[in-house]
């Protein structure tokens, strides 16, 4: 019966320890048992831009500097302005030319007409040499340097320089006989002179010293040389004219550095029927003379009496001219 009773006793004392241990805490619901999801973190709000200052209103002087543009400096008062260049409606607009008072001197040698035999008829000379002749020219004026680039480019523009070889005081070259004709055209047009390229017996006889002739082989000497740049002592290029010594009458050039363009067409027979006086050359033919040989040429080529030819249009770096009037 003891034993019944402590039985009793030990489960009682065991229901009751079960039922504490599972009974809620004090201030716990039945619910709060149940373990909840954490919230997700609500995301920061961004910071809205502060809006930026208005920026102030300028003063009326400071608002009109800058709606003007800046004045460009002011040109020295002691400098004049360049006076305008007169249109050229003849080159389609390409370069304008220089006023007349800027154009570098252009000095030009007096030459008393006389009489002298033209050609030759030494063995090396061709036949267009032939015959020798004797011809009349009256008084003129021809060139005592070849024209020159700086000459060139104060007539037909600063930016046209057609020259192969560069340098204001190097005979202008690369220039055809048509190109030569516009040049004289401005020239005169800006002188009120009457300048124009010498015809061919014009040219010897000038090359051979005129009444003063003693009868060289070149221009000034029968010393290549000392009067030409050619071939042997040229160095392949052009050189500032006048640098060599000139001839019986103060002309310089006239053999060797460029060949020069004369105003009469070319006929290799036209000394077997030319004009005594004056003559200015066969009425017909396509090409034009050029004489005194360049710094590309044998001695041969640069005789006084040697003859050569172009056409009009031919532009090469051995080819310039000399004034006359």
């Amino acid at each position: 019966m003891k034993r019944r009773l402590l039985f009793i006793l030990i489960a009682i004392f065991a229901a009751t320890t079960v039922a504490v241990a599972l009974a809620p805490k004090p201030g716990q619901s039945q619910e709060t048992q149940t373990p909840k999801p954490k919230p997700k973190p609500k995301p920061k709000p961004k910071p809205k831009p502060k809006p930026k200052p208005k920026p102030k209103p300028k003063s009326g002087a400071e608002a009109q500097s800058k709606s003007k543009p800046k004045p460009e400096p002011l040109r020295d008062s002691t400098v004049p302005a360049p006076s305008p260049a007169p249109s050229d409606k003849g080159s389609g607009g390409k370069s304008e030319s220089n006023p007349a008072n800027a154009l570098p001197e252009i000095e030009m040698v007096w030459v008393d007409g006389g009489t002298f035999r033209m050609g030759s008829d030494d063995s090396d000379a061709k036949s267009d040499e032939k015959p020798v002749h004797s011809v009349t020219v009256s008084d003129f004026s021809i060139g005592k340097y070849e024209v020159t680039q700086a000459q060139w480019k104060a007539v037909m523009g600063e930016n046209n320089n057609p020259s192969w070889f560069k340098g204001d005081n190097l005979p202008v070259e690369c220039v055809s006989w048509d190109d030569v004709q516009e040049f004289i055209r401005k020239l005169n047009a800006l002188t009120g002179k009457r300048y124009r390229l010498p015809t061919e017996a014009e040219w010897e006889f000038a090359a051979r010293g005129g009444n003063r002739s003693r009868g060289y082989k070149y221009s000034g000497s029968d010393n290549l040389s000392s009067v030409a740049w050619y071939t042997d002592n040229s160095g392949s290029k052009t050189h500032p004219v006048g640098t060599k010594s000139s001839n019986e009458l103060g002309i310089y050039d006239m053999t060797g550095n460029v060949w020069e363009w004369c105003q009469d067409r070319y006929d290799s027979d036209y000394y077997s029927k030319s004009a005594s006086t004056n003559p200015k050359g066969p009425a017909t033919g396509s090409n034009r003379v050029n004489r005194g040989g360049s710094w590309d040429y044998f001695a041969r080529y640069c005789r006084v009496s040697y003859r050569c030819d172009y056409a009009p249009g031919s532009c090469i770096c051995i080819l310039g001219f000399r004034l006359a009037l």
